[in-house]
Formats: structure tokens, C-alpha cells, sequence
């Protein structure tokens, strides 16, 4: 035959070849993220890394137009009151279905007292430092509530990576306590680490009442119930403990519409992870909130960032390293995860 060698039986190269297609894998062999991975990633990318800008923003707000941190909250708020639109336009009641309303209620007072906690904190404290105290005291006691309230256990590879993010908060903060000025300075600073600490709190307490909800828009409604009762508890506070400041530069103003907009995405990548992974390894993974807080602190507002700091954080990343590996897994399509 034309084109093939009679003893060796060549295929015929004049002819073209079809195109070579990877062979599929059948639809039951295939895998997708579990959903602990999808809660992890989107707690990085979505959570811990946009609130690592909200800390030093609003530390630029208040060192540019000395803006009280009762009105900042009351600012990012205002930002979360457009989610009634939709809700309205679903047909959902906005303070959510009866039997749960005074549970989303509680979380939306948690929450709000976290970021107030956290806001005024920023004001006495670095910023780099005051993520570090919230982020740390938000793991420990979430993984505390966990193993007590909810029974749920985490692996060795987990717990290694949870001391681990820990101890690397305690090698940032620790030097800074230990050399606390005596004097009105020095109760400044102390007093703006213990709200940091009872903003972390708050924090663990919210995500742990918000995985006790379950009702359709649960997430649009817990949003809008936190902008709602962020402004009925602000207002008046805001009046009564501090003066109200009306900026008149334009970094503060932008300052201000970052910080609402980065804190919203923020929050709704944490609410969603917090369904899908546990409380304590998502408040682990939002440890990377510290390291960009300590980047945009020495380069934006140039503080000073101790080799501690930088010891810190990489023990930091590298327990968020650890963590993220080991729930990285995928599931087989049409079975069941156990």
C-alpha cells in the first residue's frame, strides 16, 4: 500500500491525524474543593486580606482629620444599608424570620462591638499590633467555644497550625507589652490592647451564634442587621462619649469610603467561610490580616516594624501554610462526604 512499508506496516504520515483529545475521567471520578478548602480560600482572599487595609485606613482617617471612632463605624454601617433593597426585592423580612430574629439580632450586637472595640483601638495602638491581639485572643477563644459548645475536634496537623499562628502573635505583640510607658500613655496603650482583646471576643462569640442560623438570606440579612443596630447603638453614643468631626480633606473621605467598602467584602467572606470550615482555622487563616496590616503600617504610615514583628509574621504565614494544606482536598462528585 502507498505510504506504509510492506514489512514494518507504517502508518501513513500523508494523511493528517486527528487531533489527540486528554482522556476524560467519568462524572463520579472527578473532583471539586470540599467545602472546608472553598471556606479557607475564600476566607484568605476574601477576608483576611481586605480587612488588613480597614486597621491602618482608619488610622490614617483619625491621624488626618482626628475622626472619632464611633463615626467611623456609624460610616461603615451606612454601607451595609442597601442590602435592605435586596431583601425587599426577594421578598425576605428584613430582621429575618421570627424564631431566629433575636439570635441575629445577638450577632449583629457582637459584631458591632468587635469593630468598635477594634476601631478604638487603632487609635492608641499601632495598627500591625492591634490586629495581631484581636486576630490571636478571636482564635483561641473560637477554638475554645468550638470544643465546648459545639463538640467539634480538629486534627494534630490543625492544632499544630493553630499554636503556631498563636505563638507567631505572641512573638509580634509580646515585646511591645513588656515595655508599656508608666503614666496616662502607658494606661492609653494598655487599655487600647484590652479592647483588642474583648474586640476578639466578640468576634469568636458572633461567628459561633452565626453558624447556629439557617434560614434562607441568612447571609444578606445578618449584613444588613449589623449596619441597622451599628447605627442605632452609634448615634446617640457617638454625641454622648465623643465629638463629632466633619472631615473636610479628601484622605479622609477616601479613607473612610475604603474602609466601608473593604470591611463589607470582609465581612461576607467571613460569614460565608464560617458555614463551611471551623470557626478557629478560618480566624487562623484571617491572621493574614496582621502581616498586611504590618506591611501597609511600616510602608504607608511608617511606624516602626521591630524584627519581631517580621519573625512574627512568618511564623504566622507559615502556620496559615500548614492549616491550608492540610484541608486542602477535593470530593468525588456524587458522593457524599462523610
Amino acid at each position: 500500500m502507498a505510504g506504509s512499508h510492506p514489512y514494518f506496516n507504517l502508518p501513513d504520515f500523508t494523511q493528517p491525524s486527528p487531533p489527540s483529545t486528554p482522556p476524560s475521567l467519568p462524572s463520579h471520578q472527578r473532583c471539586r474543593p470540599s467545602d472546608a478548602t472553598k471556606g479557607l480560600l475564600v476566607a484568605l482572599l476574601g477576608g483576611g486580606l481586605p480587612a488588613g487595609f480597614v486597621g491602618p485606613f482608619s488610622r490614617m482617617a483619625y491621624q488626618a482629620s482626628h475622626l472619632p471612632s464611633l463615626e467611623l463605624l456609624i460610616c461603615r454601617c451606612l454601607f451595609h444599608l442597601p442590602i435592605a433593597l435586596l431583601l425587599k426585592l426577594r421578598g425576605d423580612p428584613l430582621l429575618g424570620p421570627p424564631e431566629v430574629r433575636g439570635r441575629a439580632c445577638l450577632h449583629a450586637l457582637l459584631n458591632v462591638l468587635s469593630i468598635g472595640c477594634a476601631y478604638s483601638a487603632v487609635q492608641v495602638v499601632p495598627a500591625g499590633n492591634a490586629a495581631t491581639v484581636r486576630k490571636g485572643s478571636s482564635t483561641v477563644c473560637s477554638a475554645l467555644l468550638a470544643l465546648c459548645l459545639e463538640s467539634q475536634g480538629l486534627s494534630g496537623y490543625d492544632w499544630c497550625g493553630l499554636l503556631g499562628s498563636t505563638l507567631g502573635l505572641i512573638i509580634i505583640v509580646g515585646p511591645g507589652l513588656g515595655t508599656l510607658q508608666e503614666g496616662t500613655t502607658g494606661l492609653y496603650t494598655a487599655l487600647g490592647y484590652v479592647l483588642a482583646f474583648l474586640g476578639g471576643l466578640a468576634l469568636s462569640l458572633g461567628l459561633l451564634v452565626y453558624r447556629s442560623l439557617d434560614f434562607p438570606s441568612c447571609l444578606p440579612t445578618v449584613a444588613f442587621l449589623f449596619g441597622l443596630v451599628g447605627l442605632v447603638g452609634s448615634v446617640p453614643g457617638l454625641f454622648v462619649l465623643q465629638t463629632p468631626v466633619l472631615p473636610n480633606d479628601p484622605l479622609s473621605w477616601s479613607c473612610v469610603g475604603a474602609v466601608g467598602i473593604l470591611a463589607l467584602v470582609s465581612f461576607v467572606c467571613v460569614s460565608y467561610a464560617v458555614t463551611k470550615a471551623h470557626p478557629a482555622l478560618v480566624c487562623a487563616v484571617l491572621h493574614s490580616e496582621v502581616v498586611v496590616a504590618l506591611v501597609l503600617q511600616y510602608s504607608v504610615l511608617y511606624e516602626t516594624v521591630a524584627p519581631s514583628d517580621i519573625m512574627g509574621a512568618g511564623v504566622v504565614l507559615g502556620s496559615i501554610a500548614i492549616i491550608t494544606a492540610q484541608n486542602l482536598s477535593c470530593e468525588r462528585e456524587g458522593q457524599v462526604e462523610e
